[in-house]
């Protein structure tokens, strides 16, 4: 498998959206879009043109990323979980995912990238 270029951002935090971005244009990568909540994620990966993702465990309002989760893993597109909670925060059906830890770098968002292939 080759290295993930195209990358969706599912942040509800407009600022850590944007570091995000900065960081992959950094890496090399391209943003195959950004999302906020739940249904603009699943709208997204419908559209197609992702080769992985970077997803925030939660989302304003309460929403979880699980749903995107399911949708990324059937669609086969890898994904990233980024959180500042500990791992027991993860769905158990998940927890093979690499994690993205809470405040971003850009070496641990590399490495991250780098875990999916």
């Amino acid at each position: 498998m080759t290295a993930p270029q195209r990358i969706l951002i599912v942040e509800d935090e407009p600022l850590i959206a944007m570091m995000l971005e900065d960081f992959l244009d950094i890496l090399g990568k391209s943003v195959a879009g950004t999302a906020d909540c739940v249904s603009d994620a699943l709208s997204r990966i419908e559209e197609g043109g992702i080769d992985a993702a970077i997803l925030d465990v939660n989302l304003r309002g309460g929403e979880k990323s699980w749903p995107i989760a399911d949708a990324l893993a059937a669609a086969g597109i890898p994904f990233v979980l980024a959180t500042g909670g500990s791992g027991d925060a993860v769905e158990p059906t998940h927890r093979d995912r690499p994690v993205l830890p809470k405040p971003f770098t850009m070496d641990g968002v590399e490495k991250a990238l780098t875990e999916l292939g």
